[in-house]
């Protein structure tokens, strides 16, 4: 009470050394800088440290999870580096900084992760028959269902080598068909063509014959007889890129380089070493869920592959009108 009155004479423009020497002459014994600690102590925090605090907050709220035994581990959006962590706190919070951001991270030891080194893995058929190259690197598309890229990698586990293939729809980047196995037979990259038929159909946006063209590289497995039977009885164009050129599949090498780094080398989506392909099927499971839904794309206005599609769908395909 009375540094609050000895606060209200400052303001008043008195000196705070002469207001406590009169205190002090009645009996009121305080020092200044008594006085100065107590103000110290109660002023106002300063905005910049109230924001930061918010947004370290959000952070450790979505960067990290508790796992079945109570003990905090690392969630999928705790791989995010800078930028992408900004354009995902800034959906809950608008006028989050990068600044901001790039001391939170600091502050919780998150720095992004980053890719390792790629090994190659298509080995061209030496009899195969190649369809021609439609894409010319042009990995765009003006709708879902347009273009399909397609590859596979591999894993190392206790057990031995496992296989994990793909196919992407190129317009929101979504991963509609995915297979692991423990062969590199035909039916490696067989059964993601099923499942994305299968998942079109079931989203009632099915393939149209003659519309979509399906790009992977030489590999053996794509130019099997079997494979490319499959295309045109589903009225897919086959695209065939060129032997031991990165380039000509660049957008399914750089999604399965993210697979690696993302997936398989961390602890995210599985705990420990691989033991079998259970293990490996488990954490691809997560991994794809959380691309398609979760996931931010800077390549596609940082929504996620669900919602670019969703978004596609919603200003071009109108509700059928009753008569």
């Amino acid at each position: 009470m009375i540094l609050a009155f000895i606060d209200e004479l400052r303001g008043q423009g008195f000196a705070v050394e002469s207001i406590c020497q009169i205190l002090s002459a009645e009996g009121l014994k305080i020092a200044a800088r008594t006085y100065r600690a107590w103000a110290r102590s109660n002023q106002q925090v300063a905005a910049r440290t109230i924001t930061d605090a918010s947004v370290e907050g959000h952070i450790r709220g979505l960067a990290f999870t508790t796992d079945r035994h109570g003990n905090t581990k690392l969630a999928p959006e705790g791989l995010y580096g800078r930028r992408k962590m900004t354009a995902l706190i800034r959906r809950s919070l608008p006028g989050a900084s990068r600044g901001a951001v790039d001391r939170a991270m600091r502050s919780l030891g998150l720095a992004g992760v980053r890719r390792g080194k790629g090994v190659r893995t298509t080995i061209p058929a030496k009899d195969g028959v190649r369809a021609g190259d439609l894409l010319n690197r042009d990995f765009t598309a003006d709708a879902p269902n347009r273009v399909w890229v397609a590859d596979f990698t591999y894993v190392r586990t206790w057990a031995g080598w496992a296989y994990v293939a793909f196919i992407v729809d190129v317009y929101a980047q979504q991963i509609i068909g995915w297979n692991a196995a423990t062969t590199r037979e035909t039916e490696l990259v067989d059964i993601p063509l099923r499942m994305a038929i299968w998942q079109r159909d079931r989203e009632a946006h099915p393939v149209e014959r003659g519309q979509l063209i399906s790009h992977s590289d030489a590999g053996s497995r794509y130019t099997s007889v079997r494979f490319t039977e499959h295309l045109q009885i589903e009225g897919i164009r086959p695209s065939i890129g060129t032997v031991a050129d990165a380039y000509d599949n660049s957008l399914m090498e750089s999604i399965i380089g993210l697979f690696k780094t993302e997936c398989i080398r961390t602890d995210v989506f599985h705990e420990g070493s691989y033991r079998q392909l259970a293990d490996v099927e488990f954490a691809t499971a997560g991994w794809v869920d959380w691309w398609n839904n979760r996931r931010l794309h800077g390549a596609r206005g940082n929504l996620t592959p669900v919602e670019y599609e969703r978004a596609y769908y919603a200003a071009n395909v109108s509700e059928p009108q009753p008569v």
